[in-house]
């Protein structure tokens, strides 16, 4: 596994030194630089060879959403992983349209935010349970169409099959496996089966975060099939 370059955006001392030790304690193959604001963090980014950003919203000099849409625009293959404190539904909203790639609250045990960076260095989009429906209610509403996804240019390619983009635009519509199975006339052991090939396939753990990077990545479109 090669080495992570991870650059901490964090005003308060105490958490900047928490997470590096966790991260220090738990992987050889972390490299960490750390910023108390967003100005020496975009610094650091126009010297190191930085992978994933982990950000805060609520900086001194800059908030976090500025700062996330400022490294997007300078350094779209960057990675950037929002940390905060706030489970707000419209910071969650703002955090994806400046190009967030993952959206963690601060209760997130070391070891699952380890994994998370790892997920998210290989193109996966983790947005906390927490906060992951915003994500969809927004993508599935129709009050919603004018929804912006930054950094997007293009369809992301995938190797999934006819049938499983079908599933998966089936799963971002919100139907459980059982209504899956109906309305595609299979079996629900057919199904799961799908969704299991789907999940590997998107590098993904369950069906929410499956949703999100299809939505995020533009694997799929948005369906309104569902809703009156």
């Amino acid at each position: 596994m090669s080495k992570l370059n991870i650059l901490i955006v964090e005003d308060h001392a105490l958490t900047r030194f928490g997470l590096r030790t966790a991260f220090e304690d738990s992987s050889s193959n972390i490299c960490i630089y750390e910023a108390e604001n967003a100005q020496k963090g975009l610094n650091i980014l126009g010297k190191e060879n930085i992978d994933i950003v982990i950000m805060d919203l609520g900086l001194p000099d800059m908030d976090g959403i500025e700062a996330t849409k400022i490294i997007k625009t300078k350094y779209p293959s960057k990675k950037v992983i929002i940390l905060s404190s706030h489970e707000k539904e419209e910071d969650v909203m703002k955090a994806l349209n400046a190009g967030a790639n993952s959206y963690c609250t601060k209760d997130v045990e070391p070891e699952r935010l380890l994994e998370i960076i790892n997920s998210v260095s290989k193109g996966a989009a983790w947005f906390d349970p927490k906060v992951a429906q915003f994500v969809l209610n927004a993508a599935s509403s129709r009050k919603n169409e004018t929804l912006q996804i930054t950094n997007q240019t293009k369809t992301t390619e995938s190797n999934l099959t006819a049938r499983e983009r079908q599933v998966l635009t089936l799963i971002s519509d919100g139907f459980t496996n059982n209504e899956i199975a109906q309305k595609l006339d299979v079996s629900i052991n057919t199904t799961k089966a799908h969704v299991c090939k789907i999940l590997q396939k998107l590098g993904v753990q369950d069906r929410t975060q499956a949703a999100i990077k299809a939505l995020k990545d533009k694997i799929i479109s948005v369906s309104y099939t569902h809703l009156t």
